[in-house]
């Protein structure tokens, strides 16, 4: 099966949540996106505050966006050199249908 659409998701630190929105939505060929927060829970705790170790659980900022298969690899290049050491983290799945219902 050859997928021409994936879902790629990424986890961002709040303080990068409006830079994040204004640089997806400054792409010329975006289909929208969807942001919301999320916890995250590791149980690698380097690099956590105090309130989040006793939290259990980092906030991020979860963004999920549909990428079709020609827009990935420029859009993954751009994300690696503008974010390089913001602790942004991502991944990227096949979207095996979408619509509206």
């Amino acid at each position: 099966m050859s997928h021409e659409a994936f879902l790629l998701t990424l986890s961002v630190p709040p303080s990068l949540e409006e830079v994040m929105v204004d640089y997806l939505l400054s792409l010329e060929w975006r289909q929208g996106f969807t942001s919301f927060p999320a916890n995250v829970h590791d149980h690698n705790q380097q690099g956590l505050s105090l309130a989040e170790q006793v939290a259990g659980h980092q906030r991020k900022i979860r963004f999920q966006m549909y990428v079709e298969r020609q827009n990935i690899s420029a859009l993954l290049t751009k994300l690696k050199a503008d974010f390089a050491g913001s602790g942004l983290h991502y991944w990227l799945v096949p979207a095996l249908e979408q619509g509206v219902i």
